[in-house]
């Protein structure tokens, strides 16, 4: 069982300070600094464009060098990588992945994904497209580090020949991950054979379940889209661990999950269900369509220790985080992705949370991984 680190760099108005941006990058990298001493197996950086609060992690290949360099064991974890153009160029991509595998030295993980509408219609992309341009962005990366002169006729993307440089560290390629959010997304996961990152805040454990399996039969009949397949799941959820369980819902935990869920519901997803054709996609609001438990949330009735209850979040101290992620495992997850840096939980309390799963929590899977090894 993989423990990962995620961040989204999120920061709920009111800000403090003069430069209220700038304290958040750098506490978030001494967070992450801490996090590679103690244990943790990756961090993952998100990409997010004009969503102001929700996540300032705009340039994360920027950050990720920067975290590459102040750290020696914890891998990069670039996730996702939004792959629609003009979001990213694929060679862009191949190019600046190649570079920050290179300065990691060989520790860098690769996801893909789309985002949402309101990113999309930012940067002029039709949304009815995103899906076909990341499936074909997805397919050529690969091959721009394994072959020596490179070319493609495509859809969306029409390259001549050219020698795309650098390539990798590791060889073929870093792993290969995908977003996968809505139902259909873990199913073309597991048809390219590439590692799929899911979400937790919105999924009670035995959806996630129902996924997983979907992912590993359509894993079984799928093809490679790069050089080497992967097979892991794993699952990124908002997570505090205190030294009591009431501590950790009163530093935060909970009412972060409520928070992130009223930035979706409000802000993301309202734009989306202003803009969409019923009959096309839905990134989000397909979420409210099933779960019912958030219709509460527009009658103001929707409790922050709803997510701890139904363990959609990981809050608790050191055993009750324990006991919540056994229970991930048991449901297939091959790792957990931590959203620690989370809503207004502060950043001595969220240094407090990453010693205690370094202390407890890593050990303990640790330790079962080893006796599991024989």
């Amino acid at each position: 069982m993989k423990i990962d680190m995620i961040y989204e760099l999120e920061m709920p108005k009111p800000w403090s300070g003069a430069h209220p941006e700038y304290d958040l990058f750098w506490n978030s990298m001494a967070e992450i600094e801490l996090a590679d001493r103690v244990g943790f197996d990756t961090v993952w950086m998100v990409e997010h464009h004009f969503r102001t609060e929700f996540s300032h992690s705009a340039a994360p290949d920027v950050f990720l060098s920067a975290v590459a360099q102040r750290t020696k064991n914890i891998r990069i974890g670039h996730g996702v990588v939004l792959l629609p153009y003009p979001f990213n160029h694929p060679i862009r991509v191949a190019e600046r992945i190649a570079t920050l595998d290179i300065l990691s030295n060989g520790r860098l993980e690769f996801g893909v994904g789309r985002s949402g509408i309101d990113e999309q219609e930012g940067f002029g992309i039709k949304t009815e497209e995103s899906r076909d341009m990341m499936l074909e962005a997805l397919g050529i990366i690969p091959r721009m580090w394994s072959d020596e002169l490179f070319s493609h006729e495509g859809r969306f993307f029409q390259i001549p020949e050219r020698e795309i440089i650098p390539k990798p560290y590791q060889k073929p390629h870093p792993p290969l991950w995908m977003a996968s959010t809505s139902p259909d997304s873990w199913t073309i996961a597991g048809e390219r054979r590439v590692g799929a990152l899911g979400l937790t805040v919105l999924m009670k454990l035995e959806e996630i379940q129902k996924h997983i399996a979907n992912y590993r039969n359509a894993w079984k009949t799928g093809a490679s889209v790069g050089g080497v397949a992967n097979n892991q799941v794993r699952v990124f959820t908002i997570v505090h661990c205190a030294d009591t369980d009431e501590q950790a819902m009163e530093q935060g935990g909970g009412e972060a999950a409520l928070w992130y869920i009223d930035y979706i519901l409000n802000r993301m997803l309202a734009r989306e269900r202003a803009l969409e054709d019923p009959k096309g996609p839905r990134p989000y609001s397909q979420f409210l369509d099933r779960l019912t438990y958030l219709k509460g949330h527009a009658e103001g009735s929707l409790r922050a220790d709803v997510f701890d209850e139904e363990s959609m979040i990981i809050t608790g101290n050191p055993d009750t985080c324990i006991q919540k992620i056994e229970e991930y495992q048991k449901a297939g997850v091959d790792g957990v992705l931590c959203l620690m840096q989370a809503g207004r939980i502060k950043h001595e309390d969220t240094m407090r949370s990453i010693e205690l799963f370094g202390k407890h929590v890593i050990p303990h899977f640790k330790n079962k991984a080893d006796v599991a090894a024989g």
